[in-house]
């Protein structure tokens, strides 16, 4: 399989501006994926994924969203009409919508994020212990996520497997090497 059939959806806060460090980081992660032959998904809203689909384009690749009608809710951004994917897709829930970007994905990227890139990477991470040994890599991206994980590890009942589902990075070209490792077996 080669990594054009690969993709990786880009999970992140959609209030990142442009300029903002986290925006820069998504967009030069999702660069240099597309430049190594990946397919980026996201929830083609604003901010993370806004700077994934830019950074896909930057390195001459795809990018894929998922969204859904937000009609009705307060706090949802919904489809950034900036966000510029080359393919939509439309689901009928924000459940529908998630489960259709954890769908996608064969490796998930996660970057620092709200309540939704909560709900994203607890649903990720309880999917990769069910699905242990066949499980989709999970790519945490921050060093935040150090302090994070160990929280929960000390205040959860945390299992020894759910800690070998994942790996923290803290640069594009880590996340690079992480997903070729993760995904591809290569190192």
């Amino acid at each position: 399989m080669t990594n054009k059939s690969k993709k990786i959806t880009i999970f992140g806060y959609s209030e990142a501006k442009p300029g903002d460090p986290l925006y820069q980081a998504a967009f030069e992660t999702s660069k240099l994926l597309a430049e190594a032959g990946f397919t980026i998904v996201n929830g083609a809203g604003p901010g993370v994924m806004r700077a994934a689909t830019q950074g896909a384009h930057a390195g001459g690749g795809k990018a894929i969203g998922a969204t859904f009608d937000s009609e009705g809710m307060t706090f949802f951004e919904g489809h950034d009409p900036e966000n510029k994917v080359d393919e939509i897709l439309v689901l009928k829930t924000y459940v529908e919508r998630t489960m259709k970007l954890i769908e996608l994905g064969e490796t998930y990227v996660i970057f620092n994020g709200g309540t939704g890139t909560l709900s994203e990477f607890a649903m990720t991470w309880g999917l990769a212990r069910l699905y242990f040994g066949n499980h989709k890599p999970m790519v945490f991206y921050g060093h935040f996520w150090y302090e994070v994980i160990e929280v929960l590890a000390k205040n959860m009942l945390i299992r020894e497997k759910e800690k070998q589902v994942y790996r923290i990075v803290n640069s594009p070209g880590e996340t690079l090497q992480a997903v070729k490792e993760l995904a591809l077996g290569l190192k």
